[in-house]
C-alpha cells in the first residue's frame, strides 16, 4: 500500500500568475509572470507580445476568463493597428488550447508536491522552468524523457 507524500508548509498559500503563449509553428514559448491575473496584467502581456512580434498578426486561443473580456482589453483591441485576433474556446475545453500541455508540465514539475518557502522561491523555480523550455523549446511537445531530466534539477 502506498504512503501519502508529506510536503512541509508555512501555512500560507504563495501564488504566482503566469501568462503564456506558444507559437504552434516553431513551439517558441513566451511566459510573463505577474503578481496576480488581472485585466491590467493581461494587458501588459498583450503589449509585451505586440512589442516582441511587431508587424505580425498574433492569434491567441483563450478561455473565457473575465480578464480576457474586460473593458480595458476591449478598448485596447479597438485601437487601430492592434495585432491581435482572439479565438475564445467553448467552456470546459482546455484540450483545444496548445498552451495547456505546458501548464500541466509546469504544475507537475514545479508546483505540485513541491515545497516553496515563499513566493520568491516559487518564482525562481518558474524562471528555471522558463529558461529550460526556452533552451529546449520543442522538448515539452516532443520528448517525454526530457521532462524527467528537467525534474531532476528543479
Amino acid at each position: 500500500m502506498g504512503k501519502q507524500k508529506q510536503i512541509p508548509t508555512y501555512g500560507h498559500h504563495a501564488q504566482v500568475s503566469v501568462f503564456g503563449a506558444v507559437n504552434v509553428h516553431n513551439r517558441e514559448t513566451v511566459l510573463h509572470r505577474a503578481a496576480s491575473a488581472t485585466a491590467t496584467t493581461f494587458l501588459d502581456f498583450l503589449r509585451m507580445l505586440a512589442n516582441r512580434y511587431p508587424e505580425k498578426l498574433i492569434i491567441l486561443v483563450l478561455d473565457n476568463a473575465r480578464i480576457h473580456h474586460a473593458e480595458m482589453v476591449k478598448d485596447y483591441l479597438s485601437e487601430e493597428g492592434h495585432p491581435f485576433h482572439f479565438i475564445f474556446l467553448p467552456p470546459y475545453s482546455p484540450q483545444l488550447n496548445p498552451i495547456e500541455r505546458l501548464w500541466k508540465w509546469l504544475k507537475d514539475a514545479v508546483i505540485a508536491n513541491v515545497f516553496h518557502k515563499d513566493q520568491n522561491d516559487m518564482d525562481h523555480a518558474i524562471t528555471r522552468f522558463a529558461d529550460y523550455i526556452s533552451q529546449h523549446y520543442n522538448a515539452w511537445g516532443a520528448q517525454r524523457e526530457t521532462e524527467v531530466n528537467f525534474l531532476s534539477w528543479i
